[in-house]
């Protein structure tokens, strides 16, 4: 059992490690798709987060509340016809409090290296069932919403990697600079010297004699 339970640690470690490398948690919210209520969500170790919302009011939720948090176990949509009927969200807040939640699907947000990060959702105040054509439509959103992140993570990295290269190049500069400083000063100081001394390379060959 202990065993299992490291596993599933590690799974979930791995798991916000991906989350992370979109970064995305914490942006300004972006458009979805054009229903009466949905979410993009991305569950981190503590919440459930919107980076998309539309006709939701609430920024955030708990993760022991969270919907999403039971959709992220599998890569199939979740769907929950009426939160009522279903033991493990009829005395959820979000069911029984202000928002009355009725009705919810989603559909996981998966990494092609298979970390679910999140879940794009729809829900409603009244219970309901997708059709097959909504089931498959919420799928190709989610997809497409796994093609724009992983877009933004490419170019997430390769600014970086242009921001390393400038630094290197910065620091390569300043080192020349100081060397070349150097021995101009170690010059005129030996210049100044009545002895007469000479500078060799590593080669014997000499470089300069005052």
């Amino acid at each position: 059992m202990s065993g299992e339970h490291e596993t599933a640690l590690q799974r979930e470690s791995a798991r916000l490690e991906a989350l992370e490398r979109y970064r995305v948690l914490f942006t300004p919210p972006e458009a979805t798709c054009d229903v009466p209520t949905a979410l993009m969500t991305l569950v981190d170790a503590e919440r459930q987060w919107f980076k998309s919302r539309v006709g939701f009011d609430l920024p955030e939720t708990d993760r022991k509340i969270a919907f999403c948090a039971h959709a992220i176990d599998s890569d199939a949509i979740m769907e929950v016809q009426d939160a009522r009927n279903d033991a493990r969200f009829r005395d959820n807040p979000l069911v029984t409090g202000p928002t009355q939640l009725r009705f919810y699907a989603g559909a996981p947000l998966v990494t092609p290296d298979g970390y679910r990060l999140g879940t794009l959702c729809v829900i409603d105040q009244q219970p309901r069932q997708l059709t097959e054509e909504q089931r498959q439509a919420l799928q190709v959103l989610a997809r497409q919403i796994m093609v724009q992140l992983e877009l933004r993570r490419t170019l997430h990295l390769a600014d970086e990697a242009a921001q390393e290269q400038a630094r290197e190049a910065h620091q390569r500069l300043i080192a020349e600079t100081a060397c070349s400083l150097s021995e101009t000063f170690m010059r005129a100081t030996l210049d100044s010297l009545n002895d007469s001394i000479a500078i060799v390379d590593r080669s014997g060959e000499i470089v300069h004699v005052n």
